[in-house]
Parts: C-alpha cells; sequence; structure tokens
C-alpha cells in the first residue's frame, strides 16, 4: 500500500511517500524551486501543491501517481467551514451567502480564497492540471486514489510519536497556528493518538513569537531561530512584559493577550538597522518566558499522562534552547524531537497517520534514526555536470583522509554526499564543514554566508565521543538540543561555543552516514578533535543546495576554499 503525504497549506511545502508504514522518500518543495520555505513570488498561488517534490517521491517509489493508494494532505478545511460544506469534493468562491461569518470569533478570520484551494486540492493531481511535471502524473484522475484531509495537529502528532523509537508517549505539539489548534496534547500509545487537551487560536505561543521576529526586523516564519541566537546576549528587562502577555491556566491551558508590542517596546526595528542592548533584551526576554511557560506545561503533562517518554513536533520545537530546557528538567527520561519539526513535517505525519489507520496495525513499522530521505547523484550524474560545466577536478581515492588534510589546513569547504536532509538542518550530506579549532572560524563561516555577526556555528561530534567534549551529551542525531561546552574542552573548539557557553550538537555514528562519520574520525586521528563545524551548504536566503549544479553554483559565488562532491575534489 502506497500513502503519498503532502504539505501544502502554510509554508514549507513538502511532500513524502510511504508503502507498506515505511518511509522511502521525504523532501521539501524548496529543494527543486530555489524559493525558501516553498513561498513562490505573487502571482503564483501560496497553494499549489508541491509538484517537484511529489515527482521525486514517485520516482524513489518507482510508481505512477496513478498507483498511489491513499493521499494524505496535512490541513483539513472542514474543521473550519462546517457541516454545511462536508462532503462536499470542490467549492467556489464568493462563499454561499452568510460564510462570511466564518471563524467569526476568532482574530484574523480564513481567507475564504485559502479554503476552497484547500477543498479544491485533489483537483491539482487530476490529468489536465497546468503544470509542467507530466511523465508520472499524465493520466490520473481523482478516483485512482483516496484523498484524506489531516488536521495539522494531528499530522504533527503524528510526525513526532509515529517516527519515535517509544511504544508509548506524552505528546507536544506547538506551533504558530493550525485549523483551529495552536498547542495540542496527545497520549501515544501502541499506534493511537489520544487528544487530553489543546489550546486555540488566537492563543499561540508560536504565533507570539513570529509577531517579535518581524518586530525586531526579521521574516516570521522563517527567522525565529535568529531571535533565539539574539536571546543570548540580552537581560532579562522585559520579563514582566512577556508574563503580562502570557497567563497560564489549568490543564495545559494558557492564553496570550495584549501583543501590541509597539506599545510596549516602542517602533519596530527596520531590516539593515544596527542591534542594541534594546534588541537584545526584548529577545531576551520572550525566550525566557517562552522557557517559563513550556516548562510549567510539561510538568503538567508529565504528572496528567505519568509517562516517562515524551515526543515533540511543530514550529515551536525547533527551538534547541527551549528543548535542551525540558531535557535539564528531567520529568522525562527520555524526549524525541521530530527534525522536520516544522509544517514540512507534517507531511510524513498525515502519511503515518492514515497508513496506520487504513493497515490497522498496531506495530510500529518505522522508526526515524536519521534525516537522510531527500534526493541524491551518483558519481556519474555529478562527474557528468562538472565536465559538462568545463570545471578542473580531482578524483579522491580516499574521502574521509584527503579532506581531513583539507580541514586541518582551517580551509572552509563544500561537502556534498548522499541522500539530502529532511527538515531544516544540514546534517551532514549538503554542509559547510570547517575546524572548530581555530577562533575566527565563526567569524569567517558568517562572512562566507552572509550572516549577521551574533550567529553560532554548530558542531557535529562522533556519537562515542559527545559526552567527553559536552556536558551531559549522547545521541543526538538531529542538532535540536543545546549541551554546555565541558570547560576543560572550551578552548579546543573555540569556534562552536556560543557566548552563554552552549553549542547546538549534531552526534554522529557510522550507520547513519558513513561518509561523515568516516570524514570525523580522520580529523580526530590528525587533531585529537573529534568535531567539526558543520553548517548548511546554502547562503543567505536561499535553500540548501539539492543538485550539483546548486552545489557548483554555490561554491563559485561564495568564499569556499573547496567542494567535496561525492569522489570528486574541486579546489579555487
Amino acid at each position: 500500500m502506497y500513502v503519498l503525504g503532502i504539505n501544502a497549506a502554510f509554508h514549507d511545502s513538502a511532500a513524502c511517500i510511504l508503502k507498506d508504514g515505511k518511509l522511502l522518500a521525504a523532501t521539501e518543495e524548496e529543494r527543486f524551486t530555489h524559493f525558501k520555505h516553498g513561498k513562490r513570488p505573487v502571482p503564483f498561488s501560496t497553494w499549489e501543491l508541491p509538484f517537484h517534490a511529489i515527482d521525486y517521491c514517485l520516482k524513489m517509489a518507482g510508481i505512477h501517481l496513478s498507483e498511489v493508494d491513499h493521499v494524505a494532505y496535512s490541513f483539513d478545511p472542514y474543521i473550519l467551514l462546517g457541516e454545511k460544506y462536508t462532503g462536499r469534493t470542490s467549492i467556489e468562491i464568493p462563499l454561499e451567502p452568510g460564510d462570511d461569518t466564518i471563524n467569526a470569533d476568532w482574530q484574523n478570520p480564513w481567507d475564504p480564497l485559502f479554503l476552497t484551494s484547500i477543498v479544491n486540492a485533489p483537483l491539482q493531481l487530476v490529468d489536465g492540471y497546468p503544470h509542467h511535471l507530466q511523465k508520472r502524473f499524465t493520466g490520473t484522475s481523482v478516483n485512482d486514489f483516496q484523498w484524506h484531509f489531516v488536521e495539522h495537529h494531528i499530522a504533527h502528532a503524528a510526525s513526532a510519536f509515529h517516527c519515535s523509537p517509544f511504544a508509548r508517549a506524552a505528546v507536544l505539539t506547538m506551533d504558530g497556528r493550525g485549523e483551529k489548534a495552536t498547542t495540542t496534547y496527545n497520549l501515544g500509545n501502541g499506534n493511537q493518538l489520544t487528544r487530553i487537551g489543546q489550546v486555540n487560536m488566537p492563543h499561540s505561543l508560536g504565533l507570539l513569537y513570529e509577531q517579535v521576529t518581524t518586530h525586531l526586523g526579521f521574516l516570521h516564519s522563517s527567522d525565529e531561530y535568529k531571535v533565539m541566537a539574539l536571546a543570548s546576549y540580552g537581560k532579562p528587562a522585559f520579563v514582566n512584559d512577556f508574563r503580562e502577555m502570557i497567563q497560564l491556566g489549568d490543564n495545559g491551558r494558557y492564553t496570550v493577550s495584549n501583543r501590541r508590542l509597539e506599545q510596549r517596546f516602542g517602533p519596530p526595528r527596520l531590516r539593515h538597522e544596527e542591534f542594541t542592548a534594546h534588541h537584545f533584551n526584548i529577545a531576551h526576554s520572550l525566550q525566557l518566558v517562552l522557557e517559563e511557560t513550556v516548562l510549567n506545561i510539561t510538568k503538567w503533562l508529565h504528572s496528567v499522562t505519568g509517562e516517562e517518554n515524551l515526543c515533540m513536533a511543530g514550529g515551536v520545537a525547533l527551538n534547541c534552547v527551549l528543548n535542551g530546557r525540558i531535557r535539564q528538567q528531567g520529568l522525562f527520561k527520555n524526549i524525541w524531537v521530530q527534525p522536520a519539526s516544522g509544517d514540512d513535517g507534517t507531511a510524513l505525519g498525515a502519511a503515518l497517520w492514515i497508513d496506520t489507520g487504513q493497515r490497522k496495525s498496531d506495530v510500529k513499522d518505522f522508526i526515524m534514526d536519521h534525516a537522510y530521505w531527500g534526493p541524491e547523484y551518483t558519481d556519474e550524474e555529478i562527474e557528468k555536470f562538472i565536465n559538462w560545466a568545463k570545471i578542473p577536478y580531482k578524483k579522491l581515492t580516499n574521502i574521509a583522509e584527503e579532506t581531513a588534510g583539507i580541514l586541518v589546513k582551517n580551509k572552509i569547504i563544500g561537502w556534498y554526499q548522499g541522500r539530502m536532509e529532511y527538515g531544516p538542518r544540514a546534517l551532514g550530506s549538503r554542509s559547510i564543514l570547517a575546524s572548530p579549532i581555530s577562533t575566527d572560524m565563526q567569524q569567517r563561516l558568517n562572512e562566507v554566508k552572509d550572516r549577521e555577526d551574533f550567529r553560532p556555528v554548530a558542531p557535529v561530534v562522533l556519537e562515542e565521543e559527545a559526552g567527553n567534549w559536552f556536558e551531559g551529551a549522547g545521541y543526538s542525531p538531529f542538532m535540536l538540543f543545546v549541551y554546555n561546552v565541558k570547560p576543560e574542552k572550551a578552548d579546543k573548539i573555540p569556534a562552536v561555543r556560543h557566548v552563554d557557553g552552549t553549542a547546538r550538537i549534531q552526534t554522529i555514528n557510522r550507520a547513519q552516514h558513513p561518509a561523515y562519520y568516516d570524514l570525523l574520525k580522520a580529523f580526530q586521528q590528525k587533531t585529537g578533535v573529534p568535531v567539526l563545524v558543520n553548517t548548511s551548504f546554502n547562503t543567505l536566503s536561499k535553500p540548501i543546495v539539492c543538485s550539483p549544479r546548486d552545489a557548483i553554483e554555490c561554491f563559485w559565488t561564495s568564499p569556499f576554499d573547496a567542494l567535496v562532491i561525492g569522489s570528486y575534489l574541486i579546489e579555487k
């Protein structure tokens, strides 16, 4: 049984394919279109399906679209439209008289165009829809597959629990918004999820973080991680303001009110303006109160479920500083966070939810122990493009050894190996790598990527060495938790130690990514340091590179020293 999962409702448009409960492929649309987060500029529709990502998934499964049994879409418009529209396979605007009251009890009612485009989404897969990807789509009709709209937060929850190694767990999802929910609490047992509580719009921790992100001159639904980094430089000058906005209630509930940021904090920062202590303090205070709030929520969730395992997803779960605080709280013995916790991961969650429901299986068929589910290219394909582009190159006989030799010279390399990562983090397939030993490497990398000076760079460390370099560190393959750098090691890896003494680590073992692991091992043998700097292979406002063309174009337009792409070395 094939299940195609799709997210296209908000941002981070993505697709995945399951075969009998096992994941074959998953990727974001931005990898192919080069529009970051899958957002096309006007006049293209924001809600067009991720055709390139779907095409790739079908290719990996070796099937035509008509051979898909079920399509799972991670948003249910009927929750918003109500019983009047239930069962309709298409609707048009203007909506019927009186429908302007849809969500009238909410702040910022949904645009009817948005809702109609979602309801009509299945028609985009029918033969004749005007897109150019016809090879695996031609001849398809809506009768070839069963379409399922899946509630957004169920998709988030399933992406966490159904991918985790746990038979039972408490499940926490937090994001900007779904159809109604912004935060949900579930109990996972076997392949079942039981909702035990939720918080609805307009009360949203994710939306508040987005609004502050915009106030500080960044892009919302994109740059929240920059606010998290900025927070380390500030003081808690505005914690009382944020504590007034966020009020905790009973049973995991909270309210967010009076979000008039300009009245509280003055005019917003304009992009490219200098950062001041005022901006640092806003970010610090927001981050601190977010942590306080979520720690109280997890305390309640643990008490009501009695579970020792916690699963998390939703955009807020990408806040690795918050995740570190939850881990340090010590209430849950084990915590598993979906590496594609943003809306891209809901494609996978929706597919898993429908798959388990259709097969009525109580046994987990899939555990997500790595994130390498995207496109890859063979040496033959890479060499063909290099020759076509008339670029001098060298074929490496020992990739790990020779690449480590470049890194010990304090050079910066593009590293392009194997299947691409699913989710926002580069985890050793499409990475920029460097030595962590030099004190100026963070500054050099931020210049290479045209990033803000305050942004940290992250370390990858051999899994078996993690505890020797980072306090309490063990298995952490997705770069979703911060750990303190051990004081006695701080001077040996200054490039990856943030101003607050922490580092957002990725651990790697050989089963996950042999080429990546072997490189770290070779670097350790040469330097005694089992750590490298790892940042994403892209530049400002661009998605992570996907194809050999993307990698080579990024390399030649950026001040890297070398590119290791498959078995080939290109140097400047």
